[in-house]
Order: C-alpha cells, then sequence, then structure tokens
C-alpha cells in the first residue's frame, strides 16, 4: 500500500524538477490544497500529459483535500496521453444526472443520498461514485457521505458502499477487483 507522502511525490515528479520541488514543499508544511492547485496548474503551463488513470488520481486527492471542485475544470484541461489508456477514466461531466441511492438496494445507507457517478473502470465497467445529500436549496452537499463501487450485473446494479473518509480505500477496490470482461 502507497502512503500519502509517496503518493503526493509521485505526481509532484509529473513536473520538471524545480515546480515539483514547490509541489513537495507544499507538502512539507501541509499546504496540500495549494499543492495541488500548483500541480495542476504545473500540468497545464508545461503542458505536460497525463493517462487518465493519473487524472482520476489527481481528482481523488483534491476530493480528499476538499478542492476537487475548483480544481476540475484544470484537471479536464490537462493533456492527456497520445496512447490507449486502460484503466480509469473520470467520467464526471458538469450535466450529470445522479442516481437516487434508494435504487441500489444497499440498504439505508443510501436511501436519503444522490449518487454521482465518478471514475469509471474502462476494462470491466464498474463505476466509483460519490453519495451525497441533497441541500434545501437544490444543490449536493460539498462532501460526499459516501463513496460507492458500483456493480453491473447482468440483471441489476449492485454497490459496495465506503465511508466518508474512504476515498482512496474505494478507488483501490475498484482497481483490484476489476475483472476484464
Amino acid at each position: 500500500m502507497i502512503d500519502e507522502a509517496t503518493r503526493w511525490r509521485r505526481l509532484a515528479a509529473l513536473l520538471p524538477p524545480a515546480r515539483a520541488a514547490e509541489i513537495v514543499d507544499c507538502w512539507d508544511i501541509g499546504e496540500q490544497e495549494a499543492g495541488l492547485d500548483r500541480l495542476v496548474a504545473g500540468l497545464l503551463t508545461h503542458q505536460v500529459p497525463v493517462s487518465e488513470t493519473v487524472r482520476a488520481e489527481i481528482a481523488v486527492t483534491a476530493e480528499i483535500w476538499g478542492v476537487r471542485t475548483a480544481l476540475a475544470p484544470g484537471l479536464a484541461r490537462c493533456l492527456g496521453e497520445d496512447h490507449d489508456d486502460p484503466g480509469l477514466s473520470l467520467i464526471e461531466q458538469a450535466g450529470t444526472v445522479p442516481l437516487p441511492g434508494s435504487s441500489l438496494g444497499t440498504g439505508t445507507a443510501l436511501v436519503d443520498l444522490l449518487v454521482v457517478p465518478w471514475i469509471a473502470c474502462t476494462r470491466c465497467g464498474r463505476v466509483l461514485a460519490r453519495a451525497h445529500a441533497q441541500e434545501p436549496w437544490g444543490d449536493l452537499s460539498y462532501r460526499a457521505w459516501h463513496y460507492v463501487l458500483l456493480l453491473p450485473c447482468r440483471s441489476s446494479t449492485s454497490a459496495e458502499v465506503f465511508g466518508p473518509d474512504s476515498a482512496w480505500d474505494a478507488l483501490t477496490e475498484l482497481r483490484i477487483s476489476c475483472v476484464d470482461p
């Protein structure tokens, strides 16, 4: 299992050395949000191509540090790699219609929540989603209440539910449970 500091340094290493050092410095002084902002800005400035899998990893890291919404537009503009990238793919789009949590048959955990598809496995079709409450003014809650691994079956969709602090665990499960169709 990769610890967060190692993961952070691996993402920083995507950039030229001087810029990567800035990202690592942000980690070292506890300014992860600024570091993520600089990471995405650096990928754009230096036109660094990133795979869809790396893009998904950055999105999960941004989710954990509470800056996913702010960084999503920049992350979407990052150059993709030219070769096929079997693996993960960000699928969330502005107009994505959330699924009612009650439709997933997971008991009471998701009943009053809306589930937003987020990251797909391009090999097996499984999807990692975020489950949010709907705020009184109509928007979705800022932070996810749960992460949900949607497991498409022939007759229905079943789901595995992860806690609000388990974004990496859910992504790891998506990756290791992949069974090529």
